[in-house]
């Protein structure tokens, strides 16, 4: 748990310490969230545990490590899959007044702008309902799209027809745009369910004995991904526009019909979609804040479910200037509306061992609706956590819930606690059959992290199993059919020629069935059929991107963003192999080459090392490796003139931030270092310019001014 002390007054090994178990904790909860479907905190706690770790981060630039930065969750695969032109990426989040104008500031910072000058920024509401990307070309519908994990989503066009042919529609979508629409246009918005029509809708599979839905959003998900397109036809769903993807002209040039977000949305309303009527354009952080506390006010009687307001920098230019991040657009964040909160009583502490073998224990509670959503499990974090709150079994507990995911503890109702209660124990012991101890890391300096672990790594099933379930999960490999259920059956296999205990193991499972008297297809929950349709999918998988093969080996610290930049970085596998073995063997030219790289830091690098210093470890990627045809990375636009190329921003800009030029810099394809070395290719230098000047000069690596930068990129 974060310490709540300010980053500046704490130690480099206190922030360490703190800053690791924090990457840890978060990659755990994204886990859970985006390949379990299972999460066990809010979105409030998440996001207080994210901006604590970027806050050290900003602090000691030296720790930075990305951990899993998905947006929603992947694919679930009943549907056929849709790879998105323009990725559908999430929002950051302010969780109060403060951090709602601290955006504010920091947009301003990072233009430059004047003080006294305004910024019009649109503020509308955010609708808690199913993001979706309605692809049109020369005019006509011709795919839907969710969200999926951003890159990817389901296809959904059959249901959206669907819901478009049905008996007086309610869903507003429109099978044909207008002459001046832009040859391709995606349009994106949301589908929702509105609070009678939920209220009807469980009214009626009550009556014929169907699914009770918790929320009108997991209604309007589910509703939209029925394989039956008639079920969903028979469901009111609506939708409201407010964005947009991919628009480009016949000859494939981006086109936009309007020059500001406000604009944008105005014209999707004159094309004939729904759109919020509560948008406006503001000139001030204090406009938005007022406009956040109308629509709060005014929350009960809108007709459907929202979850805060979206303020979106309104002129397009700026935005193209401000770019993204890994997570999220620059120029657009989410003001969330406060927690809700309920008091039950605290049943029992489970304790679950993850894939890094990190003990979390999970508060179990008398079942509680909480904003009209049933609840019965709370993150409790790690031990630190439950000796602050003194959590005992039998205590009433407030927890406090914000958005569609299982609440935190936030504190103990000390009047109500039963008499005779006993502080809770945390175990010695991993959970698992092997009994192995448990040890609570601590940094070369001594400082002790949150966090306990079992010891038995690779040894412990536990471990092994989340390890697995890791490697086929929807952002890693995406083996249709060999979900955590199949993963358990085959890890403890009655016929151990069957079993699956390492990665390598699922791609050898058809020789060996083969093989086998005892055939997968004559066990209970098996036919041939499934069986045959595994092995397809398994053979499928053999070939897999670079950037997913590094992810889904499950190292500390190296999520989905982290992955990408090394697999960038690397350009294919056995490059980055062997400088991870370098690494591991401590040479220090590998190392710095390593944390040159934007984004890459000690943490990142400390687990590399590790994992590749385990003999166990690299012998179970050996073996992998050969069974599968691992693809280079993808290049990128060829076009552009920095693609592929090492680039380092050292000195003052005076034409625009250091922030802004990174941001172009990267999305012209090139790599932002931070230090120069024999792999840096251009150095651009302004005033002021210091060391990494020096070391490309010594170097021999090409300098250049700021203006001969802007004309290299084209301004």
């Amino acid at each position: 748990m974060p310490t709540g002390r300010d980053p500046a007054t704490l130690t480099p090994l206190e922030a360490q310490a703190e800053h690791a178990a924090l990457a840890s904790e978060i990659a755990e909860h994204d886990r859970r969230y985006h390949q379990e479907d299972a999460p066990t905190i809010s979105d409030a706690e998440y996001d207080a545990l994210r901006r604590r770790l970027e806050a050290l981060e900003a602090a000691f630039p030296h720790l930075k490590a990305s951990v899993s930065t998905s947006v929603g969750a992947a694919p679930a695969g009943r549907f056929a899959k849709v790879r998105h032109k323009v990725p559908m990426l999430s929002l950051g989040n302010a969780m109060n007044e403060a951090e709602a104008r601290d955006f504010v500031d920091r947009v301003k910072r990072f233009l430059d702008w004047p003080a006294d000058k305004p910024l019009a920024i649109t503020a509308e509401p955010k609708i808690d309902g199913l993001s979706l990307s309605l692809r049109y070309e020369r005019g006509q519908l011709v795919s839907a799209a969710t969200r999926g994990d951003g890159a990817e989503g389901e296809d959904v066009t059959p249901n959206i027809r669907a819901l478009m042919a049905a008996p007086n529609p309610t869903i507003g979508i429109l099978a044909s745009l207008p002459p001046d629409a832009p040859d391709i246009a995606e349009i994106r918005g949301e589908v929702y369910l509105g609070h009678a029509d939920f209220a009807a809708l469980n009214a009626k599979q009550a009556e014929t004995g169907g699914k009770i839905f918790a929320n009108p959003r997991n209604a309007a998900a589910g509703s939209l991904r029925q394989l039956d397109a008639r079920v969903t036809a028979s469901r009111p769903l609506r939708f409201f526009a407010y964005g947009w993807g991919e628009m480009s002209d016949s000859e494939g040039k981006e086109f936009r019909p309007a020059t500001t977000q406000f604009g944008m949305v105005e014209t999707f309303k004159r094309w004939g979609f729904p759109t919020s009527p509560l948008m406006v354009r503001c000139e001030s952080a204090d406009d938005l804040i007022a406009h956040y506390r109308l629509i709060e006010r005014e929350r009960p009687t809108i007709g459907y479910d929202l979850d805060g307001v979206v303020y979106k920098v309104d002129e397009l230019a700026l935005q193209a200037r401000l770019g993204f991040v890994a997570r999220a657009p620059r120029w657009a964040i989410a003001h969330k509306f406060p927690a809700e909160k309920a008091v039950t009583r605290l049943n029992a502490i489970e304790i679950q061992v993850g894939r890094t073998g990190a003990l979390t224990p999970v508060a179990k509670l008398e079942p509680i609706t909480v904003g009209g959503v049933v609840v019965s499990n709370a993150t409790l974090h790690n031990a630190d956590e439950i000796a602050r709150l003194d959590a005992r079994i039998g205590d009433f507990v407030v927890i406090q819930r914000a958005g569609d995911v299982i609440p935190q503890v936030v504190e103990v109702v000390q009047d109500r606690r039963p008499v005779g209660s006993q502080p809770f124990e945390f175990p010695t012991l991993c959970p698992c059959a092997l009994k192995t101890a448990v040890i609570r890391e601590a940094t070369s300096g001594g400082v002790e992290g949150a966090v306990r672990r079992c010891s038995g790594e690779f040894a412990c099933p536990h471990q092994r199993i989340e390890h697995l379930k890791h490697f086929v999960s929807r952002r890693a490999f995406d083996i249709e059919g060999l979900g955590e259920k199949q993963i358990a059956f085959f890890y403890d296999c009655p016929v151990e020629a069957l079993r699956i205990r390492e990665p390598a193991d699922i791609f050898t499972l058809q020789r060996r069935n083969e093989a086998s008297l005892q055939k997968i297809e004559n066990f209970e929950g098996f036919g041939k059929t499934s069986v045959a349709k595994l092995f397809a999918a398994i053979e499928e998988r053999r070939s897999i991107s670079l950037e997913r093969f590094i992810f889904a080996l499950g190292i500390r610290h190296v999520g989905e963003t982290t992955a990408k930049v090394l697999a960038r970085a690397a350009g294919e596998w056995s490059a980055f192999e062997a400088q991870a073995r370098r690494i591991a063997a401590g040479d220090a030219e590998a190392i710095a080459e390593f944390q040159a790289l934007d984004q890459i830091g000690d943490a990142v690098t400390d687990a590399v090392a590790e994992f590749f210093t385990r003999a166990d470890a690299v012998a179970m990627v050996d073996r992998l490796a050969g069974e599968l045809t691992i693809l280079p990375a993808e290049k990128p636009a060829a076009e552009s003139p920095v693609a592929g190329k090492t680039v380092v921003f050292t000195g003052s800009l005076e034409k625009m931030t250091r922030d802004e030029a990174k941001a172009r810099a990267e999305s012209l394809g090139a790599k932002v270092a931070g230090s120069v070395s024999r792999k840096t290719d251009l150095v651009i230098a302004g005033p002021g310019a210091g060391s990494k000047l020096e070391k490309a000069t010594e170097l021999g690596v090409k300098v250049i001014s700021e203006d001969e930068w802007l004309a290299l990129v084209g301004g």
